[in-house]
């Protein structure tokens, strides 16, 4: 799960570089991957889930805060809420 997860949050920060945000993907120990995007004050963290066999990226716990993947579609909404 976790390296899907991973899969999908490279996809997006490739499609998020193209538009010209900074991306880094984190791979912590011991939870799952998070994709930063450095802004100014705290870094806005997103997450790649899957429910239901549709994955969805998220930054947040409102339906405001997710979009479903795939990543070249989600980064528009992304790269929104990053500036």
């Amino acid at each position: 799960m976790r390296e899907e997860q991973y899969r999908h949050l490279v996809r997006l920060a490739w499609s998020l570089n193209k538009r010209g945000l900074r991306a880094v993907v984190d791979l912590p120990l011991k939870s799952d991957p998070v994709l930063l995007l450095p802004r100014t004050g705290s870094p806005l963290r997103v997450m790649a889930l899957a429910r239901r066999g549709t994955w969805t990226f998220t930054w947040g716990r409102g339906r405001d805060q997710r979009v479903a993947a795939p990543a070249d579609e989600a980064a528009d909404r992304i790269w929104e809420v990053a500036q």
